[in-house]
């Protein structure tokens, strides 16, 4: 087995250490500003985006799996974020919709939370640096092969 070279090792640790500072920092400010959680907001962008999706369709949209969505979702409805319409007897067949309640989170939290995606990650880096981020996340969610079409628009990039 080939391990990770010393430059890969620390590439692979910035990255994570991004994306889990990234996650802290978007988190505490939708939860300070609109007190929605990160959960939260992926799925009411979604549902904004996609319209009224089934419970499995909205779980590959976003890349999660279905008992995550369930949950999650089961925690927005309780607080009148999210509905679901259809037969209470067949999961398969119920839709989810953005709530009223929903939409107005989503609108109050939009905007603060662009400007802090866009101040922690696109404002430092030139637009050749965004299009070679951009183009190396593409590729490797590619090789990952999700079949999350919300994720990239890339189909293949090797």
């Amino acid at each position: 087995m080939e391990w990770l070279s010393e430059e890969q090792q620390q590439i692979w640790r910035n990255y994570l250490a991004m994306v889990g500072r990234l996650h802290t920092a978007m988190h505490r400010q939708l939860q300070q500003d609109c007190e929605i959680s990160l959960s939260d907001y992926d799925l009411l962008v979604a549902l904004s985006e996609r319209g009224p999706l089934r419970i499995n369709e909205l779980g590959q949209f976003i890349g999660w799996e279905q008992s995550r969505v369930s949950h999650q979702l089961r925690r927005m409805r309780v607080r009148g974020l999210v509905k679901r319409e259809g037969d209470d007897d067949d999961r398969r067949g119920a839709t989810v919709t953005i709530a009223d309640a929903g939409l107005s989170a989503l609108r109050a939290a939009a905007p603060r939370h662009v400007e802090l995606v866009r101040s922690l990650v696109f404002d430092g880096l030139s637009a050749a640096q965004q299009r070679a981020f951009g183009s190396a996340i593409e590729t490797v969610l590619a090789r990952i092969g999700t079949g999350t079409p919300g994720l990239t628009t890339a189909t293949s990039r090797s």
